[in-house]
C-alpha cells in the first residue's frame, strides 16, 4: 500500500464504521419505543384523578361571617365561600366548632378598631376546633388535635387556615365553648395583672365590667393570689353573680359614684386599676391609685354608644383623653401602662407562656370560663346586641353548627310579631311627626296672622296721627 492510497482506504473504512454505528444507534431506539409510551399511559391514568382532585377542591364550601361595611348589627352577614383554603408550610387547617365574641369585634363593626382590615373581611380573634390538615414543617400538630386558636382576625368561619404556632392544645375535658372563651380574655387579664401589675398578696384591684369576659377572667385570676380585695363594677342585677365569682365589693356604677364607693372602703386608694373605658374614667382611675399603684388601660369602651358609630361619643372620649407629664408620675409614685393584645400578635412566645400558665390553672380547677350564652352563626346580630347592651354575664360564644330548621321557623314566628310591632311603632312615630308638623304649621299660621293684624293696627295708628 502506497502512501497515497492510505487516505482513500481509511475513508472507506470510516464509512463502513459509520454505517455500523448508525445501525447500532437505531436498534436500541427501536427497542425503547414501547418504554416512551409508558409515561404517557401513566399520565392518562393520572389525569382523571387530578381532575377529580381539582373538582373536589373547587366544590369545597364553608360558611363564614363577613363584615360587609361599617354600621349596625346587620352589617355582619353569613356567606358561603367556595374553594378549599390553600395550606402553606408551617400552617394548619382547622375545622372550627366555636368562636369567641369580644368587645373589639363590636368596635370593629363600627370602624373603631384599626387592627381589622377594611371590609369585606371576616372578624374574629379566637376560636376552637379540630385540626383537619397540617402543612410541611409542622411537627407539633397532627390531624385530629383539638385546639384553641388566636389570630388577629378571620376566625368567624367554619374552616380557617392559620400559623401552627397560633394554635394551642386544649386540655383534657375542656369543651369547645370554653376553649373559645379562653385566649383573648384570659391572656389579657393575666398579662395585665401579673406582667404589668405584679399582683401580690393583700393588694386591692378595681375591675370594671366585672361581669364581662375580661372582668370574669380578671376576678378569677385575682383569687389565685392570697387575700386580694376585688372591687367590681356592674349593674345591680349582676351583683350576686360577680360576688360568687370572687368580687369582694360589687358596685352599681349606674346608680352610684364608684370613686366614692371605693374611697369609703379603701380611703388610701387602690394598688391596681384595670381600665377598659377610656376618657374621663381614666382620670378617675389614676386618681384612685395609692402610692406605688398601677393603672393599666386597655380599651375605650366609652366610645361605643348605639349600633352605629356615635361621633359625639368618640369626640367626647378623645376630648377627655388622659394625658400626664412624667414629672407628675415621679412626684406621685404611680405608673401608667397600656395593654392591647391585638398589637402583640408577633410575640407568640410571650403569649404562649401566658396561655400555658392559664391552662395550668384551669387544670388545677382555679379558673374556669363562664359561658353566658351560645349563638349559631345565623344569630350573630342577636349575640352582638346582647353584648353591646351589657346583658351578658360571662362570655358570649358563637357556634358553627348549622341552626336546626325548627329553630329557624320559631325565630321567624317570633320575628313576625316583632316586625309587625316595629311597623306599628314606626307608623306611630310617623303619625306623631305629621301631627307635630301640623301643630307647628298651625302655630306659624297663627303667628303670621297676629303679625299681619299687628301691622294693620300700626298702619291705622299712623294714619290717625297723620289725619291729626
Amino acid at each position: 500500500m502506497s502512501g497515497e492510497d492510505a487516505p482513500v482506504q481509511q475513508q472507506q473504512q470510516n464509512a463502513v464504521d459509520q454505517k455500523q454505528d448508525s445501525k447500532a444507534t437505531e436498534e436500541p431506539k427501536a427497542e425503547s419505543e414501547p418504554a416512551t409510551d409508558a409515561p404517557s399511559a401513566a399520565a392518562d391514568a393520572a389525569l382523571p384523578a387530578a381532575t377529580e382532585q381539582v373538582s373536589e377542591e373547587e366544590a369545597f364550601t364553608y360558611r363564614a361571617l363577613v363584615l360587609t361595611g361599617y354600621g349596625g348589627y346587620d352589617k355582619v352577614k353569613l356567606q358561603v365561600k367556595k374553594g378549599k383554603p390553600s395550606l402553606k408550610a408551617a400552617e394548619v387547617q382547622v375545622r372550627v366548632k366555636a368562636c369567641g365574641l369580644n368587645f373589639a369585634d363590636l368596635m370593629a363593626r363600627q370602624g373603631l378598631y384599626d387592627r381589622l382590615p377594611s371590609p369585606p373581611v371576616s372578624p374574629g380573634m379566637e376560636c376552637s376546633g379540630v385540626v383537619e390538615a397540617v402543612g410541611e414543617e409542622v411537627t407539633d400538630r397532627k390531624v385530629g388535635d383539638k385546639v384553641m386558636v388566636l389570630n388577629r382576625f378571620g376566625l368567624w368561619q367554619e374552616v380557617v387556615v392559620v400559623a401552627a404556632d397560633h394554635t394551642f392544645l386544649m386540655p383534657e375535658g375542656m369543651s369547645f365553648e370554653e376553649a373559645a372563651a379562653v385566649p383573648v380574655n384570659y391572656i389579657t387579664a393575666y398579662m395585665m395583672l401579673f406582667d404589668f401589675g405584679h399582683l401580690r398578696p393583700n393588694q386591692s384591684v378595681l375591675v370594671h365590667s366585672a361581669a364581662g369576659g375580661v372582668g370574669t377572667a380578671a376576678t378569677q385570676l385575682c383569687k389565685t393570689v392570697k387575700d386580694v380585695t376585688v372591687f367590681g363594677t356592674a349593674s345591680a342585677s349582676k351583683h350576686e353573680a360577680i360576688a360568687q365569682a370572687g368580687v369582694t365589693h360589687p358596685i352599681d356604677y349606674r346608680t352610684k359614684d364608684y370613686v366614692e364607693e371605693v374611697r369609703k372602703i379603701s380611703p388610701k386608694g387602690l394598688d391596681i386599676v384595670l381600665d377598659p373605658l377610656g376618657g374621663s374614667d381614666t382620670h378617675k382611675a389614676y386618681n384612685l391609685l395609692k402610692p406605688m399603684g398601677k393603672l393599666i388601660t386597655y380599651g375605650a369602651a366609652n366610645m361605643l354608644a348605639g349600633q352605629k358609630k356615635n361621633l359625639l361619643a368618640v369626640a367626647k372620649n378623645w376630648y377627655h383623653q388622659f394625658s400626664i407629664h412624667t414629672l407628675n408620675l415621679i412626684q406621685s409614685n404611680k405608673s401608667v401602662c397600656g395593654f392591647h393584645l391585638g398589637y402583640l400578635d408577633g410575640e407568640t412566645e410571650l403569649i404562649g407562656q401566658a396561655l400555658h400558665t392559664v391552662l395550668d390553672l384551669y387544670k388545677q380547677g382555679k379558673v374556669k370560663p363562664r359561658i353566658d350564652s351560645t349563638w349559631h352563626l345565623e344569630q350573630v346580630g342577636d349575640a352582638m346586641r346582647k353584648m353591646q347592651e351589657r346583658n351578658n354575664i360571662g362570655k358570649v360564644v358563637l357556634i358553627t353548627e348549622p341552626m336546626p330548621e325548627e329553630e329557624k321557623k320559631e325565630e321567624k314566628k317570633e320575628e313576625a310579631p316583632a316586625a309587625a310591632d316595629k311597623k306599628k311603632e314606626d307608623k306611630k312615630k310617623e303619625d306623631k311627626k305629621k301631627d307635630d308638623k301640623k301643630k307647628d304649621d298651625g302655630k306659624k299660621e297663627e303667628k303670621k296672622k297676629e303679625e299681619t293684624k299687628k301691622e294693620e293696627e300700626e298702619k291705622k295708628e299712623e294714619a290717625k296721627k297723620e289725619e291729626k
